[in-house]
């Protein structure tokens, strides 16, 4: 794992707060495919998703100091779900005041076709969820050696048990233990709460 103190001493969000380029680059890397994925739930696609996607990211960067996790239950993913619905919204204002040759009627079903702002991170269905997580698998997999990851794929991801990987590996199981609570230490400190 690099020596790097600023790789491991920040979060993901207080490098985001300090406006730290390659930290909103990992940031959209993680997200951007869930707001798509929200966005063409309510028929969003294609430029007008991307677009969507822009205003989501630019609405994160305005207000990201707002962003607390004060109240039980409150998590980033909830926070953008509820920037990225008020997008959508204005989108369908949008397409409703400026209606193509199909009509408005159809923007005027997607804004009714929002959910309300009661829907919460479970409404996510678990590929979605799975996808993000191992989005943020794929962010910090470079930053260990091939044997630790595969080390903690076999066991944390595969279900192997630490017998079965120590032995295929000439490892104790505490050494198998140690790669996996490294590899999700590692996850808690770059993601903080921005994975839940």
């Amino acid at each position: 794992m690099p020596d790097s103190e600023s790789a491991t001493s920040a979060t993901l969000l207080a490098r985001l707060r300090a406006d730290d380029q390659t930290a909103w680059s990992r940031l959209v890397r993680l997200y951007g495919p869930l707001i798509r994925f929200w966005a063409g739930r309510q028929g969003v696609s294609g430029a007008d998703a991307d677009d969507v996607t822009q205003e989501v990211f630019r609405a994160v960067a305005a207000g990201l100091a707002n962003f607390r996790r004060d109240r039980p239950g409150d998590t980033f993913r909830g926070w953008l779900r509820g920037i990225t619905r008020f997008v959508l919204l204005r989108h369908a204002e949008q397409a409703a005041k400026n209606p193509l040759a199909a009509g408005g009627t159809a923007a005027l079903q997607g804004m009714q076709s929002v959910p309300d702002a009661a829907d919460n991170d479970q409404d996510d269905p678990p590929e979605e969820v799975g996808a993000l997580f191992r989005r943020g698998l794929e962010l910090v997999k470079g930053e260990f050696e091939p044997k630790t990851w595969q080390v903690f794929w076999e066991h944390t991801v595969e279900g192997r048990s630490v017998a079965d990987v120590a032995a295929a590996h000439g490892l104790s199981p505490a050494a198998v233990r140690q790669a996996k609570y490294r590899v999700l230490q590692r996850l808690r400190t770059e993601f903080g709460g921005l994975v839940e």
